[in-house]
């Protein structure tokens, strides 16, 4: 137990180190921003560090085990429209607690002055998620070629990105860029790796991986639409 509690601390501290550096070597040869500030920012640098230490410890003994005991109980149910709900549920659920979506937002509805609400471009940033992770969850049961998916996916992408208002695209590739965060990351791997895992014939590499990309195609084609609803 302790011998893992200090591998997860320095693995946070190998992490962290290089941008703490960074940011000393700018301080004593090139910035040399007020005492006050840069104490703030060490002060900062501690919390940084004991918050990724209790998360990742989190993820390691709380949701990755639990998310795949949930994939590998689905299939025992015998309904594949609870399995694809659950996924939908999951998908949503991180997405409006994953902390980088959540600063997207707001940074949106600051810098738009309230015109694109914050709320709004979470609920849809959130709604396309879920459903491409519902589509993610069938894909796995049906045994549906992910390459032909992310094809057809990546397709209306581009053919969005030339119909939907310009200010949108930048944003709609944001959303998809923020999604796949710590939470987000190990809910969906977990649970689709339980699911392949119980699941014959099926391959925890080649079906179990590659939600993270096709759940963030969602984000974007859900906040592309959104722009053309508005306008």
């Amino acid at each position: 137990m302790w011998s893992e509690l200090k591998r997860r601390l320095v693995d946070v501290l190998q992490t962290v180190a290089p941008l703490i550096g960074a940011v000393c070597l700018l301080q004593f040869t090139l910035v040399q921003a007020p005492a006050a500030v840069f104490v703030q920012f060490l002060a900062g640098s501690v919390l940084i560090i004991a918050g990724m230490f209790l998360l990742f410890l989190g993820v390691d003994y709380g949701i990755l085990p639990m998310g795949r005991f949930v994939g590998a109980e689905l299939p025992r149910k015998g309904s594949v429209a609870l399995i694809v709900l659950v996924g939908f549920a999951m998908g949503f659920a991180t997405t409006v607690a994953e902390p980088d979506v959540l600063v997207l937002a707001a940074q949106v509805d600051e810098i738009s002055r309230g015109d694109i609400n914050r709320l709004i471009v979470l609920a849809v940033t959130a709604l396309g998620v879920a459903t491409f992770v519902a589509l993610a969850m069938a894909r796995i049961i049906y045994d549906i070629s992910i390459r032909n998916l992310l094809t057809a996916s990546l397709i209306a992408v581009l053919a969005l990105s030339y119909v939907t208002p310009e200010k949108f695209v930048p944003m709609a590739y944001d959303a998809g860029s923020v999604t796949t965060g710590v939470l987000t990351t190990p809910v969906v791997i977990s649970i689709a790796i339980g699911l392949t895992s119980v699941l014959a014939g099926r391959s925890t590499v080649s079906d179990g991986f590659g939600l993270l990309g096709f759940a963030s195609i969602g984000a974007i084609i859900a906040v592309m639409i959104m722009g053309l609803a508005i306008q």
